[in-house]
């Protein structure tokens, strides 16, 4: 299931008016998610609305119920996964292309992973993305593979290394979602500096620490 927006049509012959329309309407998408992810899927169609600067009228005449939205957002969350492995596995340098599938899976999963858990538990069967996901796990385990042969991976990371990951990214706790971030990034060249397998070369920069918090309290 995918969602094409060259096929939206806004009832008028100007091109402009067609780019508006699918701008509008990836705004709207990238503001829902975030906003399931921060508050749950609870949040009123109104709060969406406002957020995306867009009428309410304007929101539902995209899309008709909530439900509709929700599953076109992950759609474009599990469209937006396939792209980083695209991404990647067009990239020449292997250890460049390892390094940016962890980087920018970790970023996508601290911004939308609460909304993406959240959604497959209340609709489990509701976005059949079977494809999509089989074609992610091969496309990565290329990239291990590729970044294994030139000597830069070490030999004992497996793709299934890349959940736990995640896991460790999930678990970040800070005041903002500022904080989140920053400290996501830091995690993440934290951990690729641990999985090289050449230490001789010289170490990335690690991005600045942000204040945490290990039991933060309500």
């Amino acid at each position: 299931m995918s969602v094409d927006s060259s096929r939206m049509s806004t009832g008028a012959g100007d091109p402009e008016l067609r780019v508006d329309a699918r701008n509008n309407r990836d705004r709207i998408l990238e503001v829902a998610r975030t906003t399931f992810a921060e508050s749950g899927l609870d949040v009123p169609m109104k709060v969406i609305a406002r957020r995306s600067g867009v009428a309410v009228a304007t929101l539902y005449r995209r899309f008709p119920t909530k439900e509709a939205l929700m599953a076109a957002a992950f759609e474009e969350q599990v469209a937006a996964c396939a792209a980083v492995v695209d991404e990647a596995l067009a990239e020449p340098d292997a250890w460049r292309a390892f390094a940016l599938v962890v980087e920018k899976a970790c970023a996508m999963h601290v911004l939308f992973g609460g909304f993406t858990a959240e959604f497959l538990s209340v609709f489990p069967r509701a976005v059949d993305f079977r494809g999509e996901r089989e074609h992610n796990a091969r496309g990565f385990a290329e990239i291990v593979r590729r970044a294994k042969e030139s000597g830069r991976l070490r030999a004992d990371f497996t793709t299934d290394d890349l959940k736990l990951l995640l896991m460790a990214n999930g678990g970040i706790a800070a005041a903002t979602p500022e904080a989140v971030r920053a400290s996501s990034r830091r995690l993440v060249a934290l951990l690729l500096r641990s999985l090289r397998a050449d230490p001789g070369d010289p170490p990335a920069r690690l991005p600045s620490a942000s204040p945490l918090e290990l039991y933060p309290t309500a």
